[in-house]
């Protein structure tokens, strides 16, 4: 299938609803009213953001800079989700989400992204299509697998996956 061409735009309160149906359509969890309170004002839409294909929002990423742990003063950017509706998968839209964020650290790794070392998620230990999709497309490396991390799916396990930036 054809790639889609699509449109990004900001994550805010005004439309953050819409970000809660593409999560509820796309996961088996359900995240709670705090995290889309967060993504609602988090105003940055190079790290969170839609994907809209003719006007209507068929995806979005939702990603955040964190401390990683035991290495001072370094940061990582961590995707907490990527979704795309199911009949826009397989179109490039997860692609060039991914990619928006992975250019926005490159345009900015000297500047305000320079303390940012590594790119991270959480990929549940049955999901070969993710682990498929961020390995193959973007060099990200499996790395350990963190026991019982989901509370309400099965199997509860996930691995980590990281791609070193620097």
């Amino acid at each position: 299938m054809k790639d889609l061409d699509v449109d990004f735009g900001m994550i805010n309160a005004d439309n953050v609803e819409q970000l809660k149906k593409i999560n509820l359509s796309c996961f088996p969890v359900t995240y709670n009213s705090s995290f889309y309170g967060d993504m609602a004002k988090m105003q940055d839409e190079n790290l969170c953001k839609f994907a809209y294909f003719n006007g209507f929002a068929v995806g979005a990423i939702s990603s955040r800079i964190e401390p990683i742990p035991d290495c001072s003063g370094r940061q990582r950017i961590y995707i907490m989700t990527l979704g795309v509706l199911a009949a826009y998968r397989n179109r490039g839209i997860g692609s060039k989400l991914v990619a928006s964020v992975l250019d926005y650290f490159e345009s900015e790794k000297d500047g305000k992204l320079s303390s940012v070392d590594e790119i991270m998620l959480h990929v549940q230990t049955s999901n070969s299509d993710a682990m498929k999709f961020y390995g193959d497309k973007f060099g990200f490396e499996r790395g350990e697998l963190v026991e019982n991390y989901y509370t309400r799916i099965d199997p509860p396990h996930c691995y980590v996956l990281r791609k070193k930036l620097r």
